[in-house]
């Protein structure tokens, strides 16, 4: 049973595989001649538009950072942002908010105890110097 579900499990990515299976396939025998030529001007404008998206996406990168220079916005102040940000996402969790409340009641109980407990010791001592 458990070597079929393991069968079940694709390990390697779909569209690598597709992939494979294409390149692997030879479909150039079932192309015309027309139909090749079309396939490589389409293959030729599309490489042509990848590569002009790339320069689009570089430059818009270039100027994201010019910008961020002129905000003063660096790594460090989007880092504490981030934190700020992760921090107050934590805070606002239920279960944070239960784990709070809790430790906070116990604390409360806990200083109360301690206050009684010294206040014992100091009559026992108030009590001792008497005698």
């Amino acid at each position: 049973m458990e070597a079929q579900a393991q069968g079940l499990l694709e390990t390697e990515a779909l569209q690598g595989r597709d992939d494979d299976t294409v390149a692997s396939a030879d479909f150039s025998s079932m192309l015309s001649e027309e139909e090749r030529e079309e396939l490589k001007a389409e293959l030729v404008q599309l490489e042509d538009e990848i590569t002009t998206l790339r320069q689009v996406l570089s430059a818009k990168e270039r100027h994201l950072v010019e910008i961020k220079q002129k905000l003063g916005m660096n790594l460090m102040n989007e880092l504490k942002q981030n934190f700020s940000r992760s921090w107050y996402d934590v805070q606002t969790t239920t279960a944070y908010k239960k784990t709070h409340e809790t430790l906070s009641h116990a604390g409360q109980k806990a200083t109360a105890a301690f206050s009684n407990v010294g206040t014992a010791i100091s009559k026992k001592f108030g009590d001792m110097r008497r005698k």
